[in-house]
């Protein structure tokens, strides 16, 4: 469907460990950027994909949002609304990895909100860890020519992560593209980087299809290579830090700022 405000992503991930230990990996990934208010449409436009049952490709809204299987929709804006944000009705959009033969794990996924004009007026990072926990850090967007924000760190993520450091973010507003790029910072520095890079790709059948083909089973990978590369720094003398008791509120409001030198 040509026509659709919800599309596909591909790309790549890559993180770069600078210390204590050095460690590095990148692999292929897809994502698909979906309208709210298209959901439902696609579900009756595609044959690969479904909303809320089962499908080679899939939304589940329990993935998502109040995670009750609920509208999503009211809750995002009620998230916004006390971040101060008012979309006025406007589109909102989500990052995610898909639910692929039923299973998903979304590390991070973005959210997009947008005014009636589709000027882009909030993003919501939404954090998972293995362990059920999430976080979401929403951010109030004052100007698309500047994306970028920094904002302590909330939840535990990685086990060889300590708690005192914080992130900061880099990216665009999608379009052809999509590019987020994370550092993360101690006391010292910045000890960790992430990247994700993609290129836009119709939402449509044949699309779905050949993304199972060349990115057979996505959604267990990313899992998989969590734990994978945790293993190896835990190989290479990388110090494990017990998960804390989770913060108290799961959402963080944080101001964006300009962090390209005027």
């Amino acid at each position: 469907m040509s026509d659709s405000r919800s599309v596909l992503y591909r790309g790549t991930v890559r993180h770069t460990r600078l210390r204590p230990v050095q460690h590095d990996f990148e692999y292929r990934i897809f994502f698909g950027l979906f309208d709210l208010d298209e959901l439902e449409g696609l579900d009756r436009s595609l044959r690969l994909f479904s909303h809320g049952r089962f499908n080679l490709f899939g939304f589940d809204p329990t993935d998502h949002g109040p995670a009750d299987g609920g509208p999503i929709r009211p809750w995002i804006e009620g998230i916004l609304a006390d971040a101060g944000v008012d979309l006025e009705g406007g589109p909102i959009r989500l990052l995610a990895l898909p639910r692929i033969l039923g299973y998903v794990f979304n590390p991070i996924s973005v959210w997009y909100g947008y005014d009636r004009t589709e000027r882009l007026r909030a993003v919501v990072h939404e954090v998972r860890n293995t362990f059920g926990d999430r976080h979401l850090y929403v951010v109030p967007i004052h100007s698309e020519a500047d994306l970028s924000h920094e904002f302590d760190k909330q939840l535990h993520v990685s086990p060889f992560n300590p708690m005192d450091q914080s992130y900061a973010f880099t990216m665009n507003s999608p379009g052809e593209s999509v590019a987020v790029g994370i550092a993360q910072s101690d006391a010292q520095g910045v000890m960790f980087r992430a990247g994700l890079g993609l290129r836009r790709l119709e939402m449509s059948d044949r699309n779905l299809a050949r993304l199972f083909v060349s990115h057979p089973l996505v959604t267990l990978k990313v899992i998989g290579t969590i734990h994978w590369q945790a293993l190896r720094l835990w190989l290479k003398g990388a110090k494990f830090h017990r998960r804390p008791t989770p913060p108290r509120l799961d959402t963080s409001v944080v101001e964006s700022r300009n962090l390209v030198p005027s």
